[in-house]
């Protein structure tokens, strides 16, 4: 590719630098999919750790993943290389990731002693999994920043979300179907199966993202020639800088929105497992045909969903995929064992809803960093994308500490190599039944909400854009 491809007039990107921009959410797609489906599983029924110190292990993870979000946010809007701000992050991350993503899966032996023992493997996950999160960060930060600086066009960047998430779900589908063949080819050892799992994904990961830098720097050289503020660095310090985004009226709509969407799919994800072992009753290869009915469904909605939103607006089908998924995770609290083809019905229901949670939110933020623009005069996307990945982390990491330390307290049995899958008291049924039903719907009735109120339409980006324009045009007259 080279300079000619890009075309300022029309903002338009040809197919390859798309495909090569949504190749760089594979990798990180697949290890967040594995983490959130069967880390916590592995923790409390492989690992044998204690439920509860299971959940704060990866609070502790995720809290540190969390803060060091804005600490690599910040730093890419400041990074000044011959390959730009945010490639020099993604090429030198990428082979740590994946080593560290491959050591969550090791069972390690401490003592004899079962107390020490526990508090062995404790700080081991709890310093892989702030090693491994912090390695994310630096690869998935910098490359979702990427989507504002490689075209300003409101329809084209839902389109190059559209890609994006083709790839991330397709990540999350190819590491489901590998979870879901090892668990057939080595059903007696969930040890061994573990182990597989974690050095495939973490070998299939890592490859994506040169793949990503490759096929998108050319694009990304190009506009910054025709917009030379996207590869300016920033010299508002940070707290000021912070200040300024929580102005920013569209970005805390935005927020709450993303917050209350990926609450609920972060919590519906990890407690599938149980939901469907525990209260189902069903065999542990069922847990991947689930998650693969949700994602699947997901990923064949994207397009539709983007055509949708080229017609009627992103506000429009967020509204129509939450909608689907609020009566699908009402149903699933409803489902009894033994309604096996209900629950699938309901799992591709909620994929629907899960394929907008994807797309809009990630194609309204770009919108959000004009506007911002506008008001301050500089680009920051590391700045505004760093507190929305906060905000996911923070989601994960609270939603799946709350949802062990309620099953540890309610008396969850760990299954065993002879009871495979044990009966579990009510108390516990209860926990998990809440957690897949009533929680994630009142955090989706209260991101309809807030998407009804946000203020950045088609429109107003607009206009947004057309001052953002004027201002460029004043300044190169020299007026």
């Amino acid at each position: 590719m080279n300079d000619s491809d890009y075309q300022p007039e029309t903002e338009k990107l040809n197919v390859s630098t798309k495909l090569a921009f949504g190749a760089g959410d594979l990798g990180t797609a697949i290890a967040a999919m594995i983490g959130i489906s069967y880390l916590s599983p592995f923790l409390t029924d492989v690992a044998g750790l204690n439920p509860n110190l299971a959940g704060q292990t990866q609070l502790v993870g995720k809290v540190w993943d969390a803060v060091n979000d804005p600490m690599v946010g910040v730093l890419s809007d400041r990074t000044q290389s011959k390959q730009g701000r945010r490639y020099p992050w993604m090429i030198w991350g990428a082979i740590p990731f994946g080593i560290f993503f491959f050591l969550q899966w090791i069972v390690p032996h401490f003592s004899n002693n079962e107390n020490v023992n526990q508090w062995g493997l404790f700080w081991y996950y709890t310093a892989i999994s702030i090693l491994f999160n912090a390695f994310f960060t630096i690869v998935n930060l910098p490359y979702t920043a990427l989507t504002a600086e490689l075209t300003q066009d409101y329809d084209e960047r839902t389109s190059l979300n559209s890609y994006r998430f083709s790839f991330s779900i397709g990540g999350s589908i190819l590491a489901l179907i590998i979870g879901l063949v090892i668990s057939l080819l080595v059903p007696s050892d969930r040890r061994q199966q573990y182990l597989l799992l974690g050095a495939i994904c973490a070998i299939i990961s890592v490859l994506p993202v040169y793949w990503c830098v490759w096929g998108t720097k050319k694009r990304a050289q190009a506009v910054a020639k025709i917009h030379p503020e996207t590869e300016q660095t920033v010299s508002i310090p940070i707290l000021q800088q912070l200040k300024i985004a929580f102005t920013n009226r569209p970005f805390l709509f935005l927020v709450g929105i993303y917050l209350c969407s990926w609450l609920a799919v972060q919590l519906t994800a990890g407690i599938i497992p149980y939901y469907v072992t525990s209260w189902m009753r069903l065999p542990q290869w069922h847990i991947s045909l689930v998650l693969l009915a949700v994602q699947g469904t997901a990923m064949a909605m994207l397009f539709v969903w983007n055509a949708v939103s080229r017609r009627y607006g992103k506000q429009v089908v967020y509204f129509m995929g939450m909608s689907l998924w609020l009566i699908a995770q009402g149903g699933l609290f409803f489902v009894q064992p033994g309604q096996v083809v209900l629950m699938y019905v309901l799992a591709v229901m909620a994929g629907f809803g899960v394929s907008t949670a994807y797309l809009v939110p990630w194609s309204m933020l770009p919108d959000v960093i004009e506007l911002d623009e506008l008001n301050t005069g500089q680009r920051r996307e590391g700045i505004f994308y760093s507190f929305i990945v906060f905000v996911q982390k923070i989601c994960l990491g609270i939603a799946v500490n709350i949802v062990l330390q309620q099953l540890g307290t309610a008396g969850y049995i760990k299954p065993t190599t002879q009871i495979a899958i044990p009966i579990q008291p009510n108390s516990v049924l209860d926990v998990i039944r809440f957690s897949i039903g009533p929680i994630p719907a009142i955090a989706l009735i209260c991101g309809l909400i807030l998407a009804y109120f946000y203020p950045l339409t088609r429109e107003v980006h607009a206009e947004i854009l057309l001052k953002l324009k004027q201002r460029k045009e004043g300044v190169g007259s020299g007026e």
